[in-house]
């Protein structure tokens, strides 16, 4: 079969705006409508709210704002080139809009897209950082921001953003999913995509009712030292894939588990600073 016939009159086939562009439409309006709210919290920079702030200083929100918008509209452009390049192969993949599973299996799928995700995730995360010319070229776009807001999740070079957004349908590829538990799978892995880079851990916040998911503060150590914490999702691959886990991290969730505040936090790791310096004078 000439896989290339399928490039003729790709507009007019339903299927293709259900599966690429309908999944691509999805994942962007629901990363905007996480971040969105979150961002215009970062830019107001509420008093009542500063004490969950992950790190105490100001957003960076004049220098990557309007930045960081431009990135969403030419990646999700770009993006969307690749879907029609690669809609020949896409569409002999198992993914359909057949008779919909029952429901513990749609949990089965959902629970193994994120660990699939999370690992080829970490993967592809810690050799960016580990290979010199992935960082210095493509990777380091991202981190040119230290303390995130909301709409800073997507600001990345389209190549990460394409590699990424490619992970995340492997998962769905190889068991054939639906494409309702496609687009659930893509909402999910948005939901979480937005809220690691908002910059508060606040305790109401309902991303926390996610069973596996541990909230902003995981992700935003890995902005602010730059090295460590690759996963997405699941903290535990940096525990048994390379001992990456962010020191400061580990210290933050020893200081939560005893009721601390963010605010509170950063001060008693600062204390003992503050006093060596007072000493050395």
């Amino acid at each position: 079969m000439d896989v290339f016939s399928y490039w003729q009159g790709f507009y007019n086939d339903p299927w293709f705006w259900q599966f690429p562009m309908a999944t691509l439409a999805i994942s962007t309006a629901t990363f905007l409508a996480v971040a969105i709210p979150w961002t215009i919290v970062a830019w107001r920079d509420p008093v009542s709210l500063r004490k969950y702030k992950i790190q105490q200083k100001p957003f960076e929100m004049k220098q990557f704002l309007l930045p960081s918008i431009g990135r969403i509209i030419i990646n999700n452009i770009i993006l969307a080139a690749l879907l029609v390049l690669a809609w020949p192969l896409l569409k002999l993949t198992g993914v359909h809009n057949g008779e919909m599973p029952v429901w513990y299996i749609i949990i089965a799928q959902l629970i193994f897209f994120v660990l699939l995700d999370d690992f080829l995730y970490y993967c592809m995360h810690r050799y960016m950082h580990e290979n010199k010319w992935l960082l210095r070229n493509i990777h380091s776009v991202h981190h040119r921001i230290r303390n995130t807001c909301g709409i800073n999740g997507n600001y990345m070079h389209w190549v990460e953003y394409s590699l990424t957004a490619t992970l995340t349908l492997v998962g769905p590829i190889i068991l054939g999913a639906h494409i309702y538990v496609v687009w659930m799978w893509v909402i999910l892995r948005q939901i979480e995509g937005a809220d690691g880079h908002i910059g508060y851990d606040i305790p109401w916040n309902p991303v926390h009712l996610l069973p596996v998911y541990e909230g902003p503060v995981y992700h935003d150590f890995h902005h602010a030292k730059f090295k460590g914490n690759y996963a997405g999702f699941l903290p535990y691959l940096d525990k048994y894939l390379g001992k990456t886990y962010i020191p400061a991290y580990l210290s933050y969730l020893k200081g939560k588990q005893n009721g601390l505040t963010p605010v509170e936090i950063e001060q008693n790791e600062l204390a003992p600073k503050k006093r060596k310096k007072q000493t050395n004078r």
